[in-house]
């Protein structure tokens, strides 16, 4: 057991890891989940709340199994090895808007951290922007951190608060379960599922979860997180998390040309769209909010699966953020940026840099 809880965190166990999840998301994408989109935390959880009626784009409406995975495998992981602790109260309010805003950012880009090593890997050029635009807005966070930006400490709480947010994902799993998808049928019982578009395209439920629930594992095991590999990057010059991310992009890349799926290229690429000022900018609010929050949107299940509640605040609010970002036009599409998007996104770093000057540690 000591071995195996160490394993992971070794230099070759990041690699390993980032390799696997690569290898991975190929799969699921040619398993058939949306293209360039085998695993795609922000895309995932938008689709989650159009599932729960939350918003009514009905081409992104499916409550993706990988990502109660993710946090039922982190669950697993932290009891296996004593280290689920309940805590929380770091400045919730501001995690939860924290979330709305870095979901807004993603979706004006179309993709999370994760979907824009992917859609590197799958060839899509525009992926080129987001990728700038996410290390820009770590960097401007690891200023405000550098500055003494402080979320404040969080303590321990009781233990049914950890409990919670994966006791809501294995909810979810049941309501899925009680109320299959029927051919054809846009709602079934509570949920309403996609019969076109990104939300249509899934691989079957069974796969989906149990690469879930293993990627949920080993990410808790070796606390991959895609902007902690820059941040410790820019900021401690350690490339440790870096060697995880270099390998899921290395992975996913072999995987797509034996599979086929790499089609490099700017124009029509899938799901995406070619307007590279605003998919830097999106991506630059994700990566800022994401740095002041302490984690990329996975690293955020993984430690809600640990018992943070702070961690589920910020979850809660990006799922909510998508229902404002398809409910106000301020999601992409193929074609460009929703109508609301610029002001959405000035109104999102805004608010970050108000809290970045504004959250400092005390010097006393």
């Amino acid at each position: 057991m000591t071995k195996l809880k160490n394993l992971f965190a070794t230099g070759w166990g990041i690699i390993v890891v980032g390799v696997v999840i690569g290898i991975l998301a190929a799969l699921l994408q040619n398993a058939g989940n949306p293209a360039n989109m085998g695993i795609c935390v922000a895309c995932f959880e938008r689709d989650i709340s159009g599932a729960l009626g939350m918003h009514s784009a009905n081409v992104v409406q499916y409550m993706r199994p990988e990502i109660i995975g993710f946090v039922l495998g982190s669950l697993v992981a932290a009891l296996m090895f004593k280290e689920f602790r309940a805590r929380g109260g770091s400045a919730p309010v501001v995690r939860f808007f924290l979330g709305v805003f870095a979901m807004i950012g993603a979706l004006v880009f179309l993709g999370c951290p994760w979907r824009t090593i992917l859609r590197l890997a799958g060839g899509d050029g525009n992926a080129i922007f987001g990728l700038l635009g996410l290390v820009a807005g770590i960097f401007v966070g690891t200023r405000f951190l550098k500055a003494g930006f402080d979320l404040g400490r969080s303590q321990n709480t009781y233990k049914s608060a950890g409990w919670l947010l994966p006791l809501t994902m294995a909810g979810f799993l049941l309501i899925m379960l009680l109320n299959p998808q029927i051919a054809g049928e846009a709602k079934s019982g509570v949920l309403f599922y996609s019969i076109k578009g990104p939300g249509s395209m899934h691989a079957p439920l069974i796969f989906s979860l149990v690469i879930g629930l293993f990627v949920g594992f080993i990410a808790q095991r070796s606390r991959f997180c895609t902007m902690g590999a820059f941040r410790d990057l820019i900021l401690f010059k350690q490339g440790h998390l870096f060697k995880g991310v270099l390998g899921l992009l290395v992975a996913a890349f072999l995987m797509n040309l034996v599979l086929g799926q790499f089609n490099p290229g700017f124009e029509k690429q899938p799901i995406a769209h070619t307007m590279e000022l605003w998919n830097f900018l999106g991506m630059m609010l994700a990566g800022l909010a994401f740095a002041m929050a302490g984690g990329c949107p996975g690293r955020q299940l993984f430690l809600s699966g640990e018992g943070d509640t702070d961690a589920a605040t910020f979850v809660v609010g990006m799922i909510v953020g998508a229902a404002f970002a398809h409910n106000f036009g301020l999601a992409s599409s193929p074609s460009g940026i929703g109508p609301n998007a610029m002001i959405a996104v000035a109104v999102g770093f805004a608010f970050c840099l108000f809290i970045g000057f504004t959250m400092k540690r005390s010097k006393a």
